[in-house]
């Protein structure tokens, strides 16, 4: 491996265990990160909820190329989602992007909103519960 090389995949990894810290202290305290696979990869890390995730920490952005990417191996993963996060230049991991095409964000925002509607007719207290937890963080 060439020098460049090996450093780019020093980056790499250093970005995904960003991610990976990130995720366990905010979302889901399983995350980690993948074996890769070759042709049947799954994708950098598992445990961002309902995805697939590329972790991607690059001089040149290619979204289209990261998106046709995380789409692959979504459904590798058996996950309906999948999505790039891509690392923003001298910028900490929390400023990063999370990036998806809007055929796949549209599908997400629909089960999102065909979700809170089920909660709010099983349990409208508990919808209000989560929704104004949620609009406090933001």
């Amino acid at each position: 491996m060439s020098p460049s090389a090996n450093s780019s995949k020093q980056k790499g990894t250093a970005w995904e265990s960003l991610i990976v810290t990130y995720l366990r202290e905010h979302h889901n305290p399983e995350t980690r990160r993948n074996v890769q696979m070759g042709a049947k990869d799954i994708g950098d890390l598992d445990g961002y909820y309902l995805h697939a995730l590329e972790a991607k920490a690059e001089k040149s952005i290619t979204l289209s190329d990261y998106i046709r990417q995380a789409n692959r191996e979504a459904v590798n993963a058996r996950q309906p989602f999948g999505c790039a996060v891509v690392k923003r230049r001298n910028a900490n991991v929390k400023d990063g992007y999370v990036v998806r095409d809007l055929a796949t964000d549209v599908r997400l925002m629909n089960r999102l909103r065909d979700m809170e509607s089920a909660l709010q007719d099983v349990d409208y207290d508990r919808w209000c519960d989560i929704d104004t937890e949620h609009r406090e963080a933001a």
